[in-house]
């Protein structure tokens, strides 16, 4: 889901807002920090400072972030965002250990003048307004386009507003001291207001580092595995999921999931879980960081399933050793033991002893992948991929033809014969003499026929009719060759 030009836009200008604002209360605070000799106003104004430097950051952060991926950034830029407000955490923590020092001088030494003008006040009022509209401003934008800095930016400018507060305290209470002549202990209100502004700068820079070193250290957000593994965990057929691993670069997830999948599956079954897995993965991510990007590469590895039959075992046991097993019958006998015999399909120019051997292997591999089959017997065949030559003598047999279509209606239901076909491999001509006639009659015929059942009729008992049908035909007419029964239901 990349971010389109507007929402790059979007996000610029919300940076650059920032820098404006940050520049503005900048410059108030230090005039009005030199004027007044408040130790907590220059502290705010070093704050703002500070504010400013991490505005630029995250401008330029942002700017950088939204490069698409290249030859030597193959996960994109995104990291930059991290790295930015790593460093704006770096800055608040040495900006709040050099104002701790100045005000624990001040309250051990006395010294400093403060002047609590009215001024100290408004441009206090003035920062907190400021802070209090940029912040909601950053946050609106931070939370529509999914963007660390301008969340950490936000939240940086909200704590502001509390620190603006303490130092609005501090001053008051030493202007009070001034008028009222109160204790005099009551005029390093304003140091003491300074380490408070410390306090809060200490702990969002803490919060903060601790939030960007996850991110360059690529931690896993947990709140967001849980979801992912929660929306895989509801499609079907994903018999585990092997491996997790997650990471964050900007506003961007990447997520490398391996499941297991029954090993019966086709290649087009597998491709279409995958695909399930990723919009899974999607939705998870939408539902804690509804605009955040995520990439996802998902691995599937083939297991055994609980659900999986004895025979699908054995075709998909067939097809790793190469061949085809087919007409498979599987009994239960003795109480619980199960035997299973089966064609297994070889190459014809085999010889005989290679394609035992072939069957061989494929009876121990069922009898070890499944401990409840005590007995496998195989039967060779070899596939006949010849084109044979035939004509159709279907007009030549109507009598045939009529008592086909009477022994099927007679099993299926009236009307379900049609469209018959006899096949004889000796052409016939258009005029057939007796003898011609004879010699086609007692020939090997292939017969093709169209059936109808009723189409909630179970398969099972459509193939048992269909094979009654195919012995009652091959005990009227013994040179009966390939018989072919298609059975479907009504139109």
């Amino acid at each position: 889901m990349p971010q389109t030009t507007a929402a790059q836009r979007e996000k610029t200008a919300a940076a650059l807002s920032s820098v404006g604002a940050a520049i503005g209360l900048t410059s108030l605070k230090i005039i009005v920090a030199l004027l007044t000799g408040s130790l907590g106003i220059l502290a705010e104004a070093i704050h703002s400072g500070l504010d400013l430097v991490a505005a630029l950051m995250t401008f330029f952060a942002v700017r950088v972030a939204d490069r698409p991926a290249d030859a030597t950034h193959n996960y994109g830029h995104g990291k930059v965002e991290n790295l930015s407000a790593f460093f704006e955490a770096g800055l608040l923590l040495i900006t709040a250990c050099w104002v701790i020092y100045e005000a624990i001088h001040r309250l051990i030494t006395h010294e400093g003048t403060i002047d609590a003008s009215i001024w100290a006040f408004v441009i206090m009022l003035i920062s907190i307004g400021v802070d209090f509209t940029r912040s909601r401003m950053l946050l609106r934008v931070a939370r529509k386009l999914g963007s660390q800095a301008l969340e950490a930016d936000a939240l940086h400018f909200s704590t502001d507003i509390w620190s603006s507060s303490v130092v609005i305290g501090g001053l008051l209470i030493v202007r009070l001291t001034q008028v009222f002549r109160l204790p005099a202990w009551l005029g390093q209100a304003d140091a003491i207001a300074a380490l408070g502004v410390s306090a809060i700068v200490i702990w969002v820079g803490l919060q903060l580092a601790k939030e960007t070193i996850d991110a360059l250290l690529d931690r896993a957000p947990e709140e967001l595995t849980t979801q992912i593994h929660q929306y895989i965990h509801t499609i079907p057929n994903i018999t585990e999921v092997r491996r997790m691993r997650m990471r964050r670069a900007g506003n961007k997830f990447f997520a490398d999931i391996i499941i297991a999948a029954p090993r019966t599956f086709t290649f087009e079954q597998i491709h279409e879980l995958t695909k399930q897995v990723e919009r899974a993965a999607m939705d998870g991510a939408r539902g804690v960081s509804p605009q955040g990007d995520i990439d996802v590469v998902v691995h599937v590895e083939l297991a055994p399933s609980p659900q999986e039959t004895v025979t699908e075992q054995i075709h998909y046991l067939a097809e790793l050793q190469g061949v085809h097993a087919h007409d498979i019958h599987v009994r239960e006998v003795d109480g619980g033991r199960l035997e299973a015999d089966f064609d297994v399909e070889v190459q014809a120019d085999m010889h005989l002893s290679e394609a035992h051997a072939v069957a061989s292997r494929l009876e121990q591999a069922v009898l070890q992948g499944n401990e409840q089959v005590r007995r496998v017997t195989t039967h060779l065949e070899a596939p006949n991929t010849n084109i044979v030559r035939r004509q159709d003598v279907t007009n030549q047999f109507p009598e045939m033809v009529s008592t086909v279509a009477h022994i099927a209606n007679r099993i299926a239901g009236e009307g379900s014969a049609h469209d018959i076909h006899l096949y004889c491999s000796r052409p016939a001509p258009t005029e057939l003499t007796l003898p011609l006639l004879h010699n086609i009659q007692t020939s090997e015929l292939d017969l093709v026929l169209h059936t109808i059942f009723a189409a909630e009729a179970p398969l099972s008992q459509v193939h048992i009719r269909a094979e009654e049908i195919k012995r009652i035909l091959r005990l009227t007419y013994p040179q009966l060759g390939s018989v072919v029964i298609h059975t479907e239901p009504p139109e």
